[in-house]
């Protein structure tokens, strides 16, 4: 018996370890909270429309101006959303994406169909 609290002992705090290092390594990898821009149609063809406009070079924010059909008609900012606050294929897509820039956006395509409608999302920031 002895033994096996011995044994017992070292494997709960090896636990204990990994799950630390697990918890720090999906924060450094997909934060908790990501800086978000989208634009927002309800129909595909007006979302893909808007996506060519991006992919002739128009800014992110001008498209999102013209475009989206949301509340967030500033360019198309949510500002900061932390994970668990977005519908789940548009949370998937945002954390997914890579950091960049109104001038040169690394955004979805295709645009990613919610219960909202389609959205073209490009993150700006995370943490």
């Amino acid at each position: 018996m002895p033994p096996k609290k011995g044994n017992a002992k070292p494997a709960k705090s090896a636990k204990t370890d990994d799950s630390t290092d697990k918890s720090a390594g999906k924060e450094k990898k997909g934060g908790s909270s990501v800086k978000v821009r989208h634009i927002l149609c309800e129909k595909q063809s007006k979302c893909l429309e808007a996506l060519e406009k991006l992919k002739a070079g128009q800014k992110f924010p001008e498209v999102a101006a013209a475009y989206s059909e949301d509340k967030a008609r500033s360019g198309g900012d949510l500002g900061w959303m932390v994970r668990g606050s977005m519908v789940g294929p548009f949370q998937e897509a945002a954390f997914a994406l890579p950091v960049s820039t109104v001038n040169s956006p690394v955004y979805t395509d295709p645009p990613v169909k919610t219960k909202f409608g389609y959205h073209i999302i490009m993150v700006e920031g995370k943490k």
